[in-house]
């Protein structure tokens, strides 16, 4: 008999106990036998396959993680031998399970839901209005691998012609889901630029608390949202409103569990045309070109550096799409075992960011949804990390199985920072979750199991502390379709120069004081190049 955990701060408490223990290593989401059926008709489907390590669900479902699928086409020339580009985006018409399906989580078997309706068993899913893929996730309560077969995605091809052959590509990642609810901005600590409430004077700040979605003063006086710089690269900004649009943390969202990883940018590079890879990359930049050098690697133009590992093939033909492949160990063989797929993406611009996640159907998210997703509903800790805990950081000194799927830390570390000289780069997404830890503080997780707010690579957020279009943001989702010339255009979100956005939690090649979580050193300070300590991960509202 299964006995469910009713007391939510319970189930958290033994979450962070359980949901790193196994044999599986984090971030190895899998998608298998794809299939497309009914090519060209109203009754269309894709199925396939989905199974990731790590997956928990608890407290009745309140607490939980997700897969969020989405899936992309292609009409295959039989002339040219190549694929349309870029790939469209498909729209989802439904989600089920075959008659026939099964799966797991941990010891839990699947019952199976059938007639794109969720009967009430162990598989659930979530599809947004804007049809732009859907969240999977397990409905009772569990911990382990995820895994379920011949999922059924409805697509309606009646308008789609099937002369040629459809080449159907399948993504998916994995997320957390962050409850509706209140919590603070600021520990009530000393950081940089720190959120406060506006009866803050000087000293230690008041931690702000954040209950609802309603419009926010920015201001002095108590009850208001102020901070403790109102000039250069962490101010507050000026005297104004944060409004009801702006997402600011309360409702729930749907955020990336790990970091962009380097294998999930190739696969986003490799469905665009080539007008548009020319301006998500730094290495193939002309739809002419027909070559890169013989050792160039694709996000810095330059040989291998700061473990980037992203590369083009040498020759291309002019104007056709390039490949673009992960080769970390540098031999010119595309994604070996420890070619660094899963390290978290660095270099990556702020017009980068954007253009994955519109292509994802995802949104950046808001400096205020990454303090709700580092510290939860909790009392802040004074000069926390995101593990809740003003200690309990120890730097990453050295690697183990560099580049591979099982990527850690050699001497257990939990935080990359420092520029520590026989790391120099981001590590594996999700490296310290290992089957040797199982509390947050020895992962780096934050209260809802959200790896590497803490340091690593710098998290890409909408800022407080602009006025003009930071505040001004109001969440949209990208639809999955990018401008000629690649990038999002989804109205709203801070443009390619990156005015309106910032940057939150630290990196590998900075002192571990940028790595907490209230830390705002860099939260107002507009960067819009590539750079080696720059990633990010991205949100969606839940709806």
């Amino acid at each position: 008999m299964k006995t469910k955990i009713k007391k939510r701060s319970l189930s958290l408490f033994i979450l962070m106990g359980l949901l790193f223990t196994g044999t599986a290593f984090a971030n190895n989401i899998q998608v298998s036998n794809v299939q497309l059926v009914g090519a060209g008709t109203a009754d269309a489907y894709i199925q396939f396959d989905i199974s990731w390590d790590n997956s928990w669900s608890f407290s009745s479902n309140y607490y939980h993680d997700a897969a969020w699928v989405f899936a992309k086409y292609a009409i295959y020339d039989d002339t040219t031998k190549l694929v349309s580009r870029p790939y469209a985006h498909v729209p989802v018409g439904g989600v089920s399970l075959a008659t026939e399906a099964e799966g797991t989580l941990g010891t839990t078997a699947l019952n199976v839901v059938t007639d794109n309706t969720d009967t009430g068993g162990e598989v659930n899913w979530k599809l947004p209005n804007d049809y732009r893929g859907f969240f999977l996730y397990h409905s009772l309560d569990g911990t382990g691998t995820f895994t379920a077969k011949k999922i059924k995605l409805a697509w309606n091809m009646s308008a789609i012609s099937a002369a040629n052959p459809i080449v159907v590509k399948v993504f998916a990642m994995e997320m957390v889901y962050v409850p509706q609810g209140a919590f603070y901005l600021g520990s009530g600590g000393t950081e940089s630029g720190s959120f406060t409430d506006g009866a803050w004077s000087s000293g230690a700040t008041i931690p702000f608390k954040v209950s609802s979605e309603n419009e926010i003063t920015i201001n002095t006086g108590a009850g208001n949202l102020w901070g403790t710089s109102t000039s250069g690269n962490n101010t507050i900004g000026l005297a104004g409103t944060l409004p009801e649009a702006f997402p600011k943390g309360y409702n729930g969202f749907y955020c990336m569990k790990y970091e962009l990883t380097q294998g999930q940018y190739c696969n986003f590079l490799n469905t665009l045309s080539r007008a548009q890879q020319i301006n998500r990359n730094a290495a193939v930049t002309a739809v002419a070109q027909t070559s890169v050098g013989a050792d160039i690697f694709a996000m810095n133009n330059a040989a291998l550096a700061y473990r980037s590992g992203i590369r083009s093939t040498a020759y291309f033909t002019a104007n056709d799409p390039v490949y673009f492949y992960c080769d970390l160990n540098n031999n010119k063989v595309a994604n070996e075992a420890n070619d660094g797929q899963w390290q978290a993406m660095n270099y990556l611009s702020w017009a980068d960011l954007c253009a994955y996640a519109d292509w994802a159907g995802l949104r950046p998210m808001t400096e205020l949804e990454f303090e709700k997703a580092a510290r939860g509903p909790k009392t802040p800790v004074v000069n926390e990390y995101a593990w809740g805990l003003a200690g309990g950081i120890s730097q990453v000194t050295g690697i183990t199985n560099s580049g591979q799927r099982d990527e850690i830390a050699a001497n257990s570390g939990n935080c990359v920072y420092g520029s520590h000289a026989s790391v120099q780069g981001p590590m594996r997404s999700g490296f310290a979750a290992t089957v040797s830890t199982a509390t947050r503080e020895a992962t780096g997780a934050s209260f809802y199991g959200i790896m590497e707010l803490s340091g690593n690579l710098w998290e890409r957020t909408v800022s407080v502390g602009e006025n003009t279009v930071g505040r001004k943001f109001t969440g949209l989702h990208g639809d999955g379709d990018l401008s000629i010339a690649g990038g999002a255009n989804v109205a709203g979100w801070p443009g390619t120069n990156a005015f309106g956005a910032g940057s939150r939690g630290g990196s590998w090649y900075i002192d571990a004081t940028y790595a907490r979580a209230s830390d705002r050193t860099y939260a107002a300070y507009t960067n819009a190049i590539r750079h080696y300590h720059l990633g990010g991960r991205l949100v969606r509202t839940s709806q």
